[in-house]
């Protein structure tokens, strides 16, 4: 994990054209760009360093040529041009605004370009990731962890791709969630084509992201190189199909080796689309039903932090980001609604929901709903199909 090293604001116009710059110096990658801004500070004293200082700090002598003649700036003077034309931010390594989590993975990006809503990089995000040929069985799981997914206040981050992604991003849109697209290429190149309306929704309701320049081709190497991204900006990765070997299985592997919870979705044994989720299921994944089985395997201060937001846009309030709401088993902090929901449900036996709205004593029925919620959220009651209820042991 590299030291972080924050810049105090977003940068200036010539600040930005020396990142942009030391973003397209060929043959530097991620991780040496990010260990010279360690060292040096600013991409500025980076590219005015001489070449043996930059040999002296591990860089190779023909990249260190590269570097110290500024062959970049042309071609940077270009791409600032095409991220005005096209409404694109420029969001570098230190960067207050650059996501925390992916800042400490082995190999973060130099650079985002983002456009949309840039508000959402603060959010908690969770990687949806399967097959570009899903069965209707992972077409209806996806479409449906989605939207409760995002429901529960996790935005929900994908590569837009077919299938599985456009899925899980539809969803999230359909419900009024948050969503964020990692690109394989330039913010101005749509791939695949036939998603251009939804990478143009997803601009104007989430965010699209990618560390590639301006222009950038979707070569099928940058996909993998993609997923990392998706993985690291994410609490954990959801799989809901793909085969052994499949973009979803590099994802998934990831998110491990970032330390990221890993979630996958059962399916038919005698499908090639399970082989992957299944596999996972049996090296540790978490197997997901339901939504549920994914919010309460997130670590504690996450949860706290979905449920006070999701009490908040129940009352139509604006979340100030400080949770205020009682944690799991703290029954004496709880509404009064909560608690009589707490008497009235079993453990061994479901409730309906008519039943409790026919039996409410205190609150409105909107109250009510919203101590559902927030007991299932705290993990103390758990849905059932069919709109039941049942208090968890």
């Amino acid at each position: 994990m590299l030291k972080s090293v924050m810049c105090p604001s977003a940068p200036s116009q010539e600040e930005e054209l020396h990142w942009l710059a030391l973003r397209l110096v060929p043959g530097l990658g991620a991780r040496s760009a990010a260990r010279l801004i360690e060292r040096f500070r600013t991409p500025e004293a980076v590219l005015r360093a001489s070449p043996s200082e930059l040999e002296a700090a591990g860089v190779p002598g023909a990249v260190a040529q590269s570097l110290a003649s500024g062959c970049a700036f042309d071609e940077a003077v270009d791409q600032q041009h095409k991220l005005r034309n096209e409404g694109v931010t420029l969001i570098g390594f230190t960067d207050p605004r650059y996501p925390q989590a992916l800042r400490d993975i082995f190999d973060p990006p130099l650079v985002l370009f983002a456009r949309g809503r840039l508000e959402l990089l603060a959010s908690v995000m969770l990687g949806v990731v399967g097959t570009r040929r899903p069965t209707p069985y992972g077409l209806a799981a996806a479409e449906r962890l989605g939207r409760d997914l995002a429901n529960s206040g996790l935005t929900i981050v994908s590569g837009m791709a077919r299938g599985i992604d456009t899925t899980a991003h539809k969803a999230a849109l359909a419900v009024g969630g948050n969503t964020v697209a990692v690109f394989g290429c330039g913010l101005d190149v749509t791939y695949p084509s036939e998603n251009r309306k939804l990478a143009g929704e997803i601009g104007e309701r989430g965010l699209l992201l990618s560390e590639f320049p301006m222009g950038a081709t979707a070569y099928p190497q940058n996909f993998p190189i993609r997923n990392r991204i998706i993985s690291g900006l994410s609490v954990g990765v959801l799989v809901v199909e793909g085969a052994m070997y499949s973009g979803s299985a590099i994802t998934a592997k990831l998110a491990m080796e970032q330390g990221r919870e890993v979630f996958a979705v059962p399916g038919n044994i005698t499908s090639r689309g399970s082989w992957g989720p299944n596999l996972l299921i049996k090296q540790g994944a978490r197997l997901v039903q339901e939504w549920t089985d994914v919010v309460e395997n997130l670590p504690s201060q996450i949860r706290e932090r979905l449920i006070a937001e999701g009490k908040n846009r129940l009352l139509g309030q604006a979340s100030d980001g400080q949770p205020s709401l009682p944690l799991a088993g703290d029954s004496g902090a709880m509404s009064e609604v909560s608690r009589w929901v707490l008497d009235r449900l079993q453990v061994d036996a479901a409730t309906h929901l008519d039943q409790l709205l026919d039996n409410l004593e205190r609150g409105s029925p909107s109250e009510l709903l919203a101590a559902l919620f927030e007991l299932e959220m705290l993990g103390l009651v758990r849905q059932l199909p069919g709109k039941n209820f049942v208090k968890v042991w």
